[in-house]
């Protein structure tokens, strides 16, 4: 007599790939649900928490400043300006051709500005972009787990300060951790920007634009800065500048799109 076990096979076998099929499905379904939660936190959690961060900073500086205390901190009274960035990488944190004329008529001479050298990651300036609703801390260097992931803008060491000959150069976030720079490409030619410190404010208008370069193209932030990747970008004469760099395109860190202005005028404190 033969016994019926060929249907019992063929149950097992079916049971095993409905098994097999229930565990792939569980394990995609907890992949997605793990890359949702990745970038919710990176999209809105970092976001959240950075803006709430440089706000806060932003609101303390100004009361210290209302109260009159010192913020410089230590490092000498070193001047910080002059060299420019040499060849540095441009961070992201990243127009028209021709040279400019140097400092606008307001700036024949250097405006008052604060001598101390602020220590590394010290948040020490503000900066107000009104065309884009942004007021966020400046601090020194562009680390970014002490500087730029906390939503502030990084200024890049060896660049000048507000107000000095030379080029105060930035940088910050395009997208996550804040994005302060996210909508620098809207950007145009008359747009102000407010840099404002412990001594003055320094009202700087953008001049020119360059939407495109190598993230190596440390001519943008030089003394004077021009386009070391693209040389009819930039400026041939010493003046007073100041330079936004950030990542293009968006969601992207593959080219640096880069923002020009002039020193137009000087409100002390």
């Amino acid at each position: 007599m033969r016994v019926p076990v060929v249907h019992q096979q063929g149950r097992r076998r079916r049971a095993r790939w409905s098994r097999l099929l229930w565990n792939g499905a569980e394990v995609l379904v907890t992949l997605g649900v793990v890359l949702l939660l990745l970038v919710a936190h990176q999209l809105w959690w970092t976001n959240r928490q950075a803006r709430e961060g440089a706000e806060r900073k932003v609101q303390a500086l100004e009361r210290e400043w209302g109260e009159g205390r010192d913020t410089s901190g230590g490092g000498g009274g070193e001047d910080s300006g002059g060299d420019g960035g040499g060849d540095r990488p441009v961070t992201g944190g990243a127009g028209a051709s021709g040279g400019g004329s140097g400092a606008g008529s307001g700036t024949r001479r250097a405006p008052a500005a604060a001598d101390a050298r602020p220590r590394w990651t010290q948040a020490y300036a503000v900066l107000t972009i009104p065309r884009l609703g942004l007021r966020v801390p400046v601090a020194e260097g562009v680390s970014k787990p002490d500087v730029l992931n906390k939503g502030y803008v990084g200024h890049y060491p060896d660049t000048a300060q507000p107000g000095r000959a030379g080029n105060f150069a930035l940088a910050g976030h395009r997208n996550t951790h804040g994005e302060p720079f996210r909508y620098v490409n809207r950007l145009r030619r008359g747009d102000r920007i407010e840099v404002g410190t412990r001594d003055a404010t320094y009202t700087y208008v953008v001049d020119r634009t360059l939407a495109q370069t190598s993230p190596r193209d440390g001519g943008v932030i030089r003394e004077i800065p021009r386009s070391t990747v693209r040389p009819a970008h930039g400026y041939t004469e010493p003046g007073y500048y100041l330079t936004l760099t950030t990542c293009t395109p968006e969601y992207t860190s593959k080219y640096r799109l880069v923002v020009w202005g002039k020193l137009s005028s000087m409100r002390p404190r």
